[in-house]
């Protein structure tokens, strides 16, 4: 029997119905036909370069993730032998680390913090914290960091000790340096373009000499 043409089209648009609320799994989804081609992320690829590209317009929460960035790839603190504000070669490596970073992130104004033990009293401390965080500016600077873009110096003395001990303790006696804000460069001229040029010079600088090597993940 031969069907008339009207009824192949009605089979045929049932078939296709069928054919659409099939998922992947061979089961019955209830979509339509393409659903699955949109996973609801068309142009974030696109959105992510462009905000990587501009300067950061939420500063707050910009701060604490370049910060938690910064304390993440890099020691930010460093330590110091007792009463004293002299950069030992550990101290040393770690600042050369730091000011590595810097460089690289250009825009972004860090600021540093001194500390010590309980040991003494309030004013001597706090005098030592601040030697200890000139110290390491001054470090800093001699590595090509500019001094403009360290924005403060900061001595907590005795307050704000790791380990409450009135004991001497090295690891209370310390510096830490932190992201403090953008400065106003890295604020208005969506990093000047040059954003995919430090992440390059990031990722070159931890290579062996004469090496080329890949990467699949982020840096």
């Amino acid at each position: 029997m031969l069907l008339s043409r009207s009824s192949l089209l009605v089979i045929a648009a049932l078939a296709t119905l069928g054919l659409a609320a099939c998922d992947e799994a061979g089961g019955f989804s209830g979509r339509e036909a393409g659903a699955t081609l949109n996973e609801g992320a068309f142009g974030t690829p696109t959105r992510r370069n462009a905000g990587a590209q501009m300067a950061y317009r939420d500063l707050d929460g910009s701060v604490i993730t370049m910060g938690s960035r910064f304390a993440a790839e890099v020691p930010a603190m460093v330590n110091f032998a007792f009463d004293s504000a002299v950069l030992d070669a550990e101290a040393r490596a770690a600042l050369d680390r730091q000011a590595n970073w810097i460089r690289q992130n250009d825009g972004v104004l860090f600021r540093v913090y001194g500390h010590t033990d309980l040991v003494g009293s309030d004013a001597y401390n706090h005098r030592l914290g601040q030697r200890r965080a000139n110290a390491v500016v001054q470090y800093l600077v001699s590595r090509g960091v500019p001094a403009r873009r360290l924005q403060g110096v900061v001595s907590r003395g005795r307050t704000q000790p790791l380990i409450p001990t009135p004991e001497p303790e090295r690891r209370n006696r310390r510096t830490v340096t932190e992201v403090a804000g953008f400065g106003h460069s890295f604020v208005g001229s969506d990093l000047d373009g040059k954003y995919a040029v430090n992440i390059y010079e990031r990722y070159t600088t931890r290579l062996p000499t004469g090496r080329v090597q890949a990467t699949t993940g982020s840096q």
